[in-house]
């Protein structure tokens, strides 16, 4: 089979890359430029995006002895990714980039255009499991690992593209695959993971967010009111420095009468408004999905488990849907979901879909 491995300049998918080859398969491997100016992006070898990173990505495949390309993907990736962040910061909601980046650019611009180069799977580091079901269909599980697990972000993949992936680490720990990296004799074995937004420089999402939206009405500036009172708590720069559930860095000027912290309720992009109040508030016991991708068959009712963040707790649900619109009922309620983000949606280990949270109750 021949196989493309997108080589981010980690160690994961660098082992990911010489797992696919001892396999067997005709491997490639690509790094994905996604930057015409990679500086502005990261600074410093942080696992994708950088120069640094594209010539570890180039080592690692000298070293696996496969043809190594980079691939220049910086348009689509600033369109569908870095935009669609602006954007849905600046309407109030909450995105996550990365599952973003992978439905848009690793598991359909890049699948895309290996499937038209005659490739038959793209080989990925990603720690996830696919197996082949009593239906047919191929099944996503969660990884052996579940502190690395990155099913969460692969949950917009659907059948097609589940059937030309490869996730070579996901029947293995970290620290395996760590070892396999220095035993290969890749100098990436002991590279740090990358946890931050590979579009943000240093970190600071919503110092990047005022410079790039800037004066962008309807953002600039507004009120932090108490969600009871509704008094004037403060004023603020932008609504897109603040996320629900949010408790630091709100600077309030008038302390809660009852000294506990005070947490983003609610966010109001056209007002500018942010209100604050009590944790308690934040609790959430109903979701409404929509742009649901469903890894498999649709199912109409489930008694399901899902998960709200990347490294989010799993919440026992009960999920109903038309196959447009998703209907969440969480048994056990959730805290600070804003949205925006996904839920995924699980049974047992296994990935049925996923939707983006319109709102919660």
């Amino acid at each position: 089979m021949r196989v493309l491995a997108a080589m981010s300049g980690g160690v994961d998918s660098a082992v990911a890359a010489a797992r696919a080859a001892d396999a067997g398969h005709d491997v490639t491997g690509i790094h994905l430029a996604l930057s015409r100016n990679p500086a502005s992006y990261r600074s410093g070898a942080r696992g994708c995006c950088t120069i640094e990173d594209s010539n570890d990505a180039r080592r690692a495949a000298d070293v696996i002895g496969i043809p190594f390309y980079v691939w220049d993907l910086s348009e689509r990736f600033h369109e569908d990714v870095v935009e669609d962040f602006m954007d849905e910061y600046a309407a109030g909601r909450t995105p996550n980039p990365c599952l973003r980046c992978n439905e848009k650019i690793k598991f359909a611009a890049v699948l895309d255009r290996a499937l038209a180069l005659g490739f038959d799977a793209v080989a990925t580091g990603h720690y996830a499991q696919l197996r082949t079901g009593d239906d047919g269909l191929i099944e996503m599980h969660r990884a052996v690992d579940h502190g690395k697990d990155q099913s969460y972000v692969l949950g917009v993949l659907d059948q097609h593209q589940l059937a030309h992936s490869l996730f070579p680490l996901g029947d293995s720990p970290k620290s395996v695959v760590r070892e396999e990296a220095a035993e290969r004799g890749l100098l990436v074995a002991a590279k740090p993971d990358s946890h931050d937004i590979c579009f943000v420089a240093d970190g600071d999402n919503a110092g990047w967010l005022r410079e790039k939206l800037g004066d962008r009405a309807p953002n600039h500036g507004g009120a932090i009111v108490d969600d009871a009172t509704g008094e004037e708590l403060g004023r603020h720069d932008g609504t897109y420095g603040f996320t629900i559930g949010q408790r630091k860095g709100l600077r309030l000027g008038v302390p809660a009468a009852d000294g506990k912290p005070r947490f983003v309720l609610d966010i109001e992009p056209v007002s500018g408004t942010v209100t604050v109040g009590p944790r308690h508030r934040l609790a959430v016991h109903r979701l409404s999905g929509i742009k649901p991708r469903w890894c498999g068959s649709v199912p109409v009712r489930l008694e399901a488990t899902v998960q709200l963040r990347a490294h989010g707790d799993e919440h026992r649900a009960v999920v109903a849907t038309d196959g447009e619109h998703v209907d969440i009922e969480l048994l056990d309620p959730a805290f600070g979901i804003a949205p925006g983000q996904a839920a995924v949606i699980y049974d047992g280990s296994r990935v049925v879909g996923s939707a983006t949270i319109a709102a919660t109750t």
